[in-house]
């Protein structure tokens, strides 16, 4: 199994990952779909789906849908020409992504959400359509968001195509098991494991080139967050609250009258601000997701800032590290929220977090391996229910605490040798397990859980 860090973390855009910036994926490979038929085209239309449906709208699946099928992508989203270009689709009902020419297309009639009927081969599906001149659908693909911007076709899905199996890889661990037999005989680190499968399928100049660059997407995220207050987007008038938790630690050093347990505080500020910024639709990194994109920069924050002795030079490890500890997670389980809730996404999150903190502090293989079932572990069964389908409530504060147990699992495990009772691999199958028996209401829909039990205005 190969799944590369720049597949693991994706530079895109909020509110989510499986809901905005899938779709948008997803009509970009439509578009080249299109290209590449020998019929001549004229208009295109969309179908979303179970939870692509449901909570659609307040993760602006229909919006990033048709920006994908007007030509925008996430890793290059401009937020000032989709606006323009929007206006323009409204205006004229119609698209024109290149190469293609001006198609037929109504935000209204051409963008269907079907509460209905749920596609097949997971909870995320959309179908998109091309037409002739006289409006039949000449051509048609069904597509799966599976979460954390990875999307596959109807035909891929079900060929198992969800990681690259292409050329060998120096070190190809599908198992934690797997993975800490090969770092003991080998002698190396999962970081220095993974650097090497990374190097076998391009450069070491361009794999620092790019770690430096999610880390600096990462950390510029978090600086916006931190400076911008106001109301967020959606209708549930959610206030930002970061910039006045971080002016308020700010204003408290050194006056000696916080308490140990601040240190809290600066963790969930980080994950709030990145987070704020999800919601609001700003640029992140999927980590393994938007959803619960803060985790991880918070984590690595506070190493950065709060641990004595951290290094920058550490950073490309820690990304590596969680990499590799988030690719087991979604070849064995999950990463979807829609799939199998929370525990997939904040879970996961936290288990990688975990993970990249240990090896960055001195923690061998067994210990970062112990790191990340200890966040995991106490992820299991957690739901998504966000309210009124926002990425806001509970999500914000939860990336928050996701990052606290990140931290108190790496400090754990860091204590012991390495030795412990519940394997990984046995809380990654339990996650899975979990998932799959969860009822449909708790995993995104926004039919149960907290969207329920809340008002929504």
């Amino acid at each position: 199994m190969f799944l590369s860090v720049f597949d693991m973390f994706k530079v895109g855009i909020g509110p989510s990952s499986s809901h905005t910036m899938g779709p948008m994926v997803a009509a970009a490979r439509f578009l080249d779909l299109m290209r590449a038929s020998p019929f001549d085209f004229h208009g295109v239309k969309a179908s979303l789906h179970g939870s692509l449906a449901f909570t659609g709208v307040g993760h602006a699946t229909d919006r990033a849908t048709i920006l994908g099928l007007a030509g925008f992508l996430p890793d290059t989203y401009d937020d000032a020409k989709a606006e323009a270009a929007l206006a323009d689709i409204h205006a004229t009902q119609t698209v024109s992504p290149e190469g293609l020419g001006s198609l037929r297309f109504n935000p209204t009639s051409d963008m269907a959400f079907d509460y209905d009927h749920a596609l097949e081969g997971h909870a995320n599906g959309m179908i998109l359509m091309a037409t002739d001149a006289q409006g039949d659908v000449t051509l048609k693909q069904i597509y799966y968001s599976v979460g954390g911007g990875f999307v596959l076709t109807e035909e891929e899905l079900a060929d198992g195509k969800d990681t690259d199996e292409g050329a060998p890889v120096p070190f190809p661990f599908h198992s934690a098991a797997e993975m800490l037999q090969m770092a003991k005989s080998s002698g190396k680190t999962i970081a220095g494991m993974k650097r090497a499968n990374e190097i076998s399928r391009g450069c070491e100049q361009s794999l620092a080139k790019g770690t430096a660059r999610l880390w600096q997407v990462m950390n510029a995220c978090i600086e916006r967050g931190l400076v911008r207050d106001g109301i967020l987007p959606g209708g549930l008038k959610v206030r930002r609250r970061a910039k006045g938790i971080h002016d308020a630690l700010v204003a408290e050093r050194g006056l000696n009258l916080t308490a140990p347990h601040t240190i809290n505080d600066w963790m969930s500020v980080y994950a709030m601000a990145v987070n704020e910024e999800n919601a609001a639709g700003g640029q992140v990194v999927t980590a393994p997701t938007n959803g619960a994109a803060g985790v991880l920069p918070a984590t690595l924050r506070y190493y950065l800032d709060h641990v004595p002795g951290a290094s920058p030079s550490h950073v490309e490890d820690f990304l590596l590290t969680a990499a590799a500890i988030g690719g087991l997670v979604k070849y064995n389980a999950s990463i979807s929220g829609a799939e199998a809730g929370c525990q997939a996404e904040v879970g996961s999150a936290a288990a990688m977090s975990a993970a990249g903190l240990c090896a960055v502090m001195g923690g061998t293989p067994e210990q970062v391996e112990n790191a990340a079932e200890i966040a995991l572990e106490h992820h299991l069964g957690m739901t998504c229910d966000p309210v009124k389908g926002l990425v806001q409530v509970p999500c914000i504060e939860r990336n928050g605490l996701g990052a606290i147990k990140a931290v108190s699992a790496a400090s754990l495990a860091l204590r012991g040798d390495g030795q412990h009772f519940v394997p990984l691999d046995s809380v990654i199958e339990t996650m899975r397990q979990t998932g799959q028996d969860m009822h449909e209401k708790y995993k995104e829909t926004s039919l149960g859980g907290l969207a329920v039990n809340v008002p929504n205005c």
